[in-house]
């Protein structure tokens, strides 16, 4: 490839990275938020969170990149560009799936932990940062460090709004030069460099957490 390509190429990339930061930031807050809501004593609560992660996990996300990017504009007069409808659609799309991990773990931490913090005297909110939280979050990495590589991978979805990211501009190379199977080919390592760098930095943020709580 051409000096000129290689650039279009790595501009998808930091598109890319941007992207994936910004819906795993999004997503992140969005899974503490909702999974936390799913554990609240009050029904009403628990349902409204409920509901929520059921909407976004039972909807595909590239309908929801469309309908964010597509139908919001018509229906609200919302014009979001293409890099915030795709952090917004992944964001909470992805989010959904977090809250599971959240409340799956909180739900894991010994019952007797919270009876401890009760018999201390403490509220809701001070059970949850002081006793819950500093247990169950060290559990949350691994199934987040898969949900982060999946959320990677679904980046490329945003391609369909003509988005540059890392699978557009691919496309835009492999159109020009007409040469699929080497042009793919560095499009596959590129996402594996990213994934393993991730999940080499989740793992080392567990042993981390693990060795807190220790």
């Amino acid at each position: 490839m051409t000096s000129g390509l290689w650039e279009l190429v790595l501009r998808g990339v930091w598109t890319t990275v941007q992207l994936l930061v910004l819906s795993a930031l999004l997503a992140s807050a969005v899974s503490f938020a909702v999974g936390v809501a799913r554990t609240d004593p009050r029904r009403l609560v628990r349902f409204l969170a409920g509901l929520y992660t059921e909407v976004f996990r039972g909807t595909s996300a590239l309908v929801m990149i469309f309908w964010v990017f597509f139908v919001l504009p018509v229906a609200f007069g919302w014009q979001l560009v293409p890099l915030w409808a795709g952090t917004l659609a992944l964001g909470l799309t992805y989010g959904a799936y977090g809250s599971e991990i959240v409340r799956g773990a909180l739900n894991a931490v010994d019952p007797a932990q919270r009876e401890g913090g009760i018999a201390l005297g403490f509220t809701r909110w001070q059970r949850l940062r002081l006793i819950l939280l500093p247990q169950a979050v060290p559990e949350m990495v691994p199934p987040f460090s898969n949900l982060l590589i999946e959320l990677l991978k679904g980046t490329a979805l945003v391609s369909v709004m003509g988005m540059g990211d890392l699978a557009f501009s691919a496309n835009l190379v492999r159109l020009a030069l007409q040469q699929s199977a080497e042009i793919y080919t560095y499009v596959l390592f590129i996402y594996f460099v990213i994934a393993f760098g991730l999940t080499r930095l989740m793992r080392s943020l567990e042993k981390r957490l693990k060795g807190g709580v220790a």
